[in-house]
């Protein structure tokens, strides 16, 4: 038996009143009940009311540009369609904006807005920032991070469910979704390996998790080779320009071309911008001398430096999709996912910076 099944033409028919229409402005014009709008609106129409009804209904909602209250139905269903999304600089930064975009367009495509929020990395802000999330009933939050670490956990956010990520909470509490660094590292050292490259360096570098499981992943596969690289190639000189340069010309000025690294890791895009330079200064062609690998493909960079650069891309897109899809799965659900770390793939991003080994 079908329920609030009423007859009426969308043709002819106006909504009365100034303003935004209503559900009842719906039911007005396409000849329904009230009830019947709802049931449509409300994901009930199925087994209620037949499918010329509901197309009419919809018909008609378009017709007057209706859309439902999404603090009403928030309200009914205990939930208000939005999720916090609280940063220490990523929104004041041009480098990680891809994650915001996957966060984002993942809410949207649930029907979730994102409200963000810019603490500038200072913890009373982080703590204020939650809790005013919280008193807007927001659903659930994600906490993300510029770079990867260690991160203490804002106050408030174990009473919502909450995802973190490109970080690692200190106190192993909740679910992150981070980098998988080492593995990275292990791809940047395989595009010169099988280029030919034995004599590799690494320039760049801090004192964090990135740098170290980048590094650590770069020896394992040339050990895997049986390579090894010497204390002497390894140039730890920071994370910008102007460390890759100084840490290229340590690596290359003054050393014979039989000696010299023929291929060189650097710790992300920056580092390498500087390296190439350094090349450039010594007069050593990339990718005819010399390869350099970089990290991260930041954008409005790596593509554009001469000669374009072969990088290893960091998932930024992949990691807001995925963290909004970890938090909407748990508020869908109403169960919290266990405090895991999921690690995704850093992609090669193949340009024009790596070459086979130059011929003596």
């Amino acid at each position: 038996m079908r329920a609030a099944d009423g007859m009426g033409s969308v043709e002819g028919r106006h909504t009365t009143g100034p303003g935004r229409p209503t559900s009842r402005d719906v039911a007005r014009l396409a000849g329904v009940s009230h009830t019947a709008v709802s049931f449509v609106f409300n994901g009930r129409a199925d087994g209620n009311l037949s499918p010329a009804t509901q197309e009419r209904i919809r018909q008609a909602a378009a017709q007057l540009g209706y859309r439902p209250d999404p603090v009403a139905r928030g309200l009914r269903r205990r939930r208000t369609a939005v999720i916090g999304l609280v940063t220490d600089e990523i929104a004041s930064s041009p480098f990680a904006g891809r994650l915001l975009r996957g966060a984002m367009e993942t809410a949207w495509g649930s029907e979730h807005l994102v409200l963000t929020v810019d603490s500038g990395g200072d913890p009373a802000k982080e703590d204020a920032a939650v809790a005013e999330l919280l008193d807007r009933r927001v659903d659930g939050i994600i906490y993300a991070a510029m770079s990867l670490r260690r991160v203490r956990v804002p106050e408030g956010l174990h009473r919502t469910h909450c995802v973190l990520a490109n970080c690692l909470p200190e106190d192993g509490s909740l679910p992150a979704v981070i980098p998988a660094e080492r593995a990275g590292g292990r791809t940047a050292a395989r595009l010169l390996l099988e280029a030919g490259h034995q004599r590799v360096a690494l320039v760049g570098g801090q004192d964090d998790i990135a740098s170290v499981e980048r590094l650590r992943g770069f020896r394992d596969a040339l050990r895997a080779e049986g390579i090894t690289v010497p204390k002497e190639r390894v140039a730890r000189t920071g994370g910008e320009i102007s460390g890759g340069y100084e840490g290229a010309l340590r690596l290359l000025d003054g050393i014979p071309a039989g000696r010299r690294p023929t291929g060189i890791f650097c710790y992300n895009d920056r580092v390498a911008a500087g390296a190439l330079h350094a090349a450039t200064r010594l007069g050593i062609a990339v990718p005819d001398e010399l390869s350099v690998v970089g990290y991260d493909d930041q954008e409005h960079m790596a593509a554009y430096l001469s000669p374009p650069l072969t990088t290893v891309a960091l998932p930024h897109r992949a990691m807001g999709e995925a963290a909004a899809r970890l938090l909407l799965d748990a508020i869908d659900t109403g169960r919290t996912p266990p405090a895991n770390v999921r690690r995704l793939a850093c992609p090669v991003i193949s340009r024009a910076s790596v070459g086979p080994v130059p011929i003596p």
